[in-house]
């Protein structure tokens, strides 16, 4: 038996396939079904490794139920295995690190609960929306990021005079790593958003990006509505083509549709989420955390 086994979640397969091998791992595949009433059983296929067991699994649409079937494979791994690791690529419920209205519930608390509990010594996330949120767990965690692996792969484009662009303020040390790594410059655009009611308002004014090719970097895309307001932003300002980098892409209502309808050119994505915009592959930065 490998001393190494990777499970793979239903919504991360191809991305734990990639994983075991550049592990040399054991890899073990899980089958869900699903009853009438919305509840889940998942079976697992192939041998518990005694030593280590990786679980792989994102918590992208539906949330909820990625979540449950997480924390199902874990305890399940944690029978066997002395040590569990789980690599969720895409971290849900990160936006909800703190209390940022009274009553709020902080659910990243809850999970850094739920998680060990059913027997995780530490998490892997990629481009965790707020490291913050890992502040509440009492286990180990680790968050490593997409940035270099989505920088080799616009390399490859021809692209002219690029400029790296964050589309708010809170993604500005996101841009700065994006531009070092894929030489160039970059700017952060000024936004505000409402938190009752979400509208978001692009406050920077005139900036100097006339026949530029432009790359908006993101750590994810729910409903597109900062990348829309960028883009329509930036296309006023007389820029060439808008690419948008992002390593999550949730791409939620239509959310796609309507960000090419703004003037984006290509959406690229990286495989945390599995979908036709996720052509970067993070399997081997997963690996050397791992290792």
């Amino acid at each position: 038996m490998n001393n190494l086994s990777v499970i793979a979640g239903k919504s991360s397969e191809n991305l734990a396939k990639r994983l075991s091998k550049k592990l040399e791992a054991n890899f073990v595949r899980s089958e869900i079904t699903v009853f009438p009433d919305g509840e889940s059983k998942i079976t697992l296929y192939g041998g518990l490794s005694k030593k280590k067991s990786i679980v792989v699994q994102s918590m992208d649409p539906p949330v909820d139920t990625n979540l449950v079937h997480i924390l199902s494979l874990i305890s399940k791994a944690k029978e066997v295995s002395l040590e569990v690791i789980a690599v969720i690529p895409y971290m849900g419920y990160a936006r909800q690190d703190r209390e940022f209205l009274p009553g709020e519930i902080v659910t990243m608390k809850v999970l850094g609960k739920l998680f060990k509990g059913v027997g995780a010594s530490k998490i892997i996330a990629v481009d965790i929306h707020s490291v913050i949120g890992f502040k509440q767990f009492t286990i180990k965690t680790k968050n490593v990021s997409a940035i270099p692996d989505l920088a080799r792969y616009f390399k490859k484009l021809s692209l002219k005079n690029p400029l790296v662009v964050s589309p708010d303020q809170g993604g500005k040390e996101r841009a700065k790593e994006f531009a070092k790594e894929f030489n160039s410059d970059y700017i952060a655009l000024e936004k505000k958003r409402d938190r009752k009611t979400g509208k978001v308002e692009i406050k920077t004014k005139n900036i100097e990006v006339a026949g530029r090719d432009l790359i908006l970097v993101d750590d994810m895309i729910s409903t597109g509505g900062s990348i829309i307001k960028a883009t329509q932003f930036l296309k006023k300002q007389k820029c060439k083509r808008v690419y948008v980098a992002c390593t999550h892409a949730l791409l939620m209502n239509d959310a796609e549709k309507k960000i090419k309808k703004s003037g984006v050119t290509s959406i690229i994505s990286a495989n945390t989420i599995p979908g036709k915009t996720s052509l970067v592959d993070v399997s081997n930065t997963i690996a050397k955390a791992i290792i």
